[in-house]
């Protein structure tokens, strides 16, 4: 009987290895300063720098050393940034003045400007067609670039407010809708709306991170969860709780495991079990206001910004409160290991 007990305590030990605990730990915490408030981060995989928004302009700071490298300047409400390798080239929405900045990736020197559309705001580079695409929010549509004419080629009707896409790398793209809580899949060659499917009890999706070897989406949802789409079924697998005010997603490859940055001072970590089995596998403590973050798959580094605040403003009309103000020079850049 001892023998047997033994043994199920060993087998329903060993039954859920995805439930264990990822942990990481906060290795580097790098002062950057600098006014104004903040989006998303990008990594330069091959310079081994990051961009980080910055209201006005882009940081760039080295990956490795936290050091302030350069800035890329003349921005109106600074979101996100992609690279396009081959052109040498780099590519900074402006979602205040609809203008995507267009840079040299190896001297940061602004080349051009390009118009996109009203509040762009994601963006990210698409290797089977080998362009630009800018998400934007007000104008309900993604804009289609050129990198090597720095053209804008044309724009794309969503159908609703998109925050963020992703490429599957085979000529589709997907892109949470964020004021009817669904994805919509694009045909980038077609420069059309393929299908879309609903994210319900996920309400108000922003980041969205992909894995394409089991054809998966994962949005980060602002009504507390994580809803994760098979996206060749075009469907809903399944949601799971996540913290509050995610702005960033972001998926381990090869640890199989998603990542939910949260404003209220967290980074939901989701481990992968299976293709349809997701369990929470923990929760990294990282500071208030931190939630954006952007992914390292090399050595599995995240990197993610925030910084000390003033008190909220008095509540306006209908009794909602803005944003408190970031405080001058307590702009951090925060680097966790595993």
């Amino acid at each position: 009987m001892r023998l047997a007990v033994s043994l199920l305590f060993l087998l329903g030990a060993t039954a859920a290895p995805g439930r264990a605990q990822t942990t990481y730990h906060r290795t580097h915490s790098y002062l950057l300063g600098g006014d104004g408030g903040w989006d998303y981060i990008a990594l330069d995989s091959i310079g081994h720098r990051l961009f980080i928004a910055r209201q006005d302009r882009v940081m760039v700071v080295g990956a490795d050393s936290g050091n302030l490298l350069g800035e890329i300047p003349g921005l109106n409400r600074a979101h996100g940034v992609a690279f396009d390798y081959a052109a040498h080239r780099g590519f900074a929405t402006s979602g205040a003045d609809s203008q995507v900045t267009i840079f040299d990736l190896r001297t940061l020197a602004v080349i051009s400007k390009v118009t996109a559309a009203i509040d762009d705001d994601g963006v990210f580079w698409d290797p089977a067609t080998r362009r630009i695409y800018t998400m934007n929010g007000d104008a309900n549509s993604a804009s289609v670039i050129d990198p090597v004419s720095g053209r804008r080629v044309a724009n794309i009707p969503l159908g609703g407010k998109p925050e963020f896409g992703v490429s599957a790398g085979d000529g589709k793209f997907y892109v949470n809708l964020e004021d009817s809580a669904q994805v919509v899949e694009v045909d980038a060659r077609a420069m059309r709306v393929a299908r879309r499917w609903p994210l319900a009890p996920c309400g108000s999706p922003t980041g969205l991170a992909i894995d394409r070897a089991h054809h998966l989406l994962f949005s980060g949802c602002r009504s507390g969860v994580m809803a994760v789409s098979d996206y060749r079924a075009g469907r809903l697998v399944t949601t799971v709780p996540i913290g509050q005010g995610v702005d960033a997603c972001r998926f381990d490859a090869a640890t199989q495991t998603a990542f939910a940055s949260n404003g209220d001072g967290t980074i939901t970590v989701i481990h992968e079990d299976a293709p349809d089995h997701f369990t929470p596998a923990g929760t990294i403590q990282t500071k208030s206001g931190a939630r954006t973050m952007e992914l390292d798959p090399v050595t599995h580094r995240i990197y993610t910004v925030s910084a000390d605040f003033g008190p909220a403003p008095e509540p306006g009309p209908g009794g909602r409160r803005g944003r408190p103000p970031v405080l001058p020079g307590t702009f951090v850049l925060l680097v966790l290991e595993p």
